[in-house]
């Protein structure tokens, strides 16, 4: 699990086929290590790869094929800026949102604008995807804890403060930047439970349920 709040930006060092798969080296830069071992999770703009090895600063990480279809990481080349965190320890503070580093598809950056020392980004979301977000939730960009400014007819619209921009790669986006997205895993959730397709006997959740009990503002 992890939280959104980037703790350093790496580089990609090598990209390796390996049968269909790839095996990522990365350069963790400022990132602390020392407490890093094998088996352990790092979010790599927002995926959450498993340490295979570790060298120094460095450490690799395989990337399967389903994640390959889904994220930005099998387009990257050697020398590209990472966002990177680590797994959020079991005594630690959420800074952000629920992350799971489970990327759900890609948007693209559509427009990019200043706003006095902010930046305004708006982010093409795929349409299966716009029904995960809210205005004034949350969403994961490259492995970022955001939060939804304003809904759009094709997806969301973003405030980027400075030290956001400064300490993450969203500093280097531009318009048709293809970024890694993972909606909020609470959206997720519900919806399988309003589904109740994971159950035998039809869910007892329903908007009528959840509107006697208050949840969404309305009465029967």
């Amino acid at each position: 699990m992890f939280t959104g709040i980037i703790e350093a930006v790496g580089e990609i060092v090598t990209i390796a086929d390996t049968g269909g798969d790839k095996r990522l080296t990365i350069d963790a830069g400022a990132l602390d290590m020392s407490a890093v071992k094998l088996g352990d999770s790092i979010a790599t703009n927002g995926v959450c790869l498993t340490v295979t090895s570790l060298n120094g600063s460095r450490f690799t990480a395989d990337v399967s094929r389903e994640t390959l279809s889904l994220a930005t990481l099998g387009a990257l080349k050697p020398g590209a800026s990472v966002n990177l965190e680590r797994a959020m320890p079991a005594n630690g503070r959420f800074d952000g949102h629920i992350v799971s580093g489970h990327i759900d598809g890609t948007g693209q950056i559509s427009s990019r604008s200043e706003d006095a020392r902010s930046v305004r980004l708006s982010v093409a979301v795929p349409a299966a995807l716009r029904k995960y977000t809210a205005h004034k939730g949350s969403i994961c960009i490259d492995g970022v804890s955001l939060t939804i400014n304003a809904l759009s007819a094709d997806g969301v619209e973003l405030n980027i403060v400075p030290h956001t921009a400064a300490q993450t790669i969203i500093t280097h986006y531009q318009v048709g930047t293809v970024v890694n997205l993972e909606v909020d895993v609470i959206a997720r959730y519900l919806e399988r439970l309003l589904t109740g397709e994971a159950h035998t006997e039809p869910s007892r959740l329903s908007e009528a349920f959840l509107a006697e009990h208050g949840f969404t503002g309305r009465k029967r």
